[in-house]
């Protein structure tokens, strides 16, 4: 069965087969995993003691010249899987003592997690996206999604076009996150300490670029409210993939550029949210893309 695409916002009308697809996230219809374990290095109140259940998608519908995770976003690394094994890995995980179900970059994979989510899992399910996505899509997620976990990478459509080829990033994931807190509404924490529902937006800092932070940083604080939505302000950068090519991100971040950014959260009156440790140990937050659990 052929599909012509226009899932994501890049509506490239790309045919996609089952296996195949000729599309900017070069991928077909069935989705393809790279691992599915208990991940220990999300926030916090979604981690917990125990993991996160992390399912890793595979392809992407960016081009982040220093992706993190290169290896599966175009390295063409996964397996194909159906709604039906994607569940049973659901419940494998969840028999595991997993959190929550974490579905890391899943868009282009949309109609296979929405039959993947015909019932409800006793445990919530949280959307770990780019925001790079249409309204439409995530109003899909609608009931199927608790928690939202969503990138804010760019308030600069420049920096957007030239490190992510995207330049209409900023308005795009803007629509995308509000359309979240429509859904879910202000963030729910249980007697645990762990999340039930709600939004967390997560920014990456990038060096040399203090001013789309601070952009980011304010669009959050004048579009949320107290008690809202948390923010995760991101210290780990590590330049990967193609940064080699951009001198000015070809480097790790200072301490002055971290302290400026978490700063600059505080004057802008975000409490509700998480700092990272400023940490050169990149292998922390990237998993072996090993087919783990697949």
């Amino acid at each position: 069965m052929a599909f012509t695409c226009a899932l994501c916002p890049r509506k490239c009308g790309a045919v996609r087969e089952e296996l195949t697809g000729d599309g900017f996230c070069g991928e077909g219809l069935t989705a393809r995993v790279a691992r599915a374990a208990p991940h220990l290095w999300e926030e916090p109140p979604i981690s917990g003691e125990r993991g996160s259940g992390a399912v890793f998608f595979s392809g992407c519908n960016l081009r982040c010249v220093y992706c993190q995770n290169a290896v599966i976003s175009t390295g063409k690394v996964g397996k194909a899987v159906s709604p039906e094994r994607l569940r049973e890995i659901y419940f494998r995980l969840i028999g595991q003592g997993v959190h929550n179900i974490n579905l890391v970059t899943g868009t282009h994979f949309l109609p296979a997690v929405l039959a993947s989510l015909r019932e409800p899992l006793p445990v919530p399910v949280v959307w770990n996206s780019s925001a790079y996505e249409t309204v439409e899509a995530v109003r899909s997620l609608r009931g199927k999604v608790q928690i939202y976990l969503p990138d804010m990478k760019y308030m600069d459509a420049a920096l957007a076009e030239k490190y992510s080829a995207a330049p209409d990033y900023p308005e795009t994931a803007k629509r995308a996150i509000l359309e979240m807190f429509r859904q879910v509404g202000p963030y729910r924490m249980g007697e645990d300490g762990l999340l039930k529902s709600g939004v967390v937006i997560r920014h990456l800092v990038l060096p040399n670029a203090l001013e789309n932070t601070k952009a980011v940083l304010r669009w959050v604080a004048e579009t949320f409210g107290p008690g809202e939505v948390l923010f995760s302000l991101m210290s780990q950068y590590t330049p990967m993939g193609r940064a080699c090519e951009y001198p000015e991100i070809d480097r790790r971040l200072t301490r002055e550029e971290y302290d400026a950014a978490a700063e600059y959260m505080e004057r802008c009156g975000i409490q509700d949210g998480f700092y990272q440790e400023l940490s050169s140990a990149q292998e922390e937050y990237t998993p072996d893309f090993d087919l783990t659990g697949v």
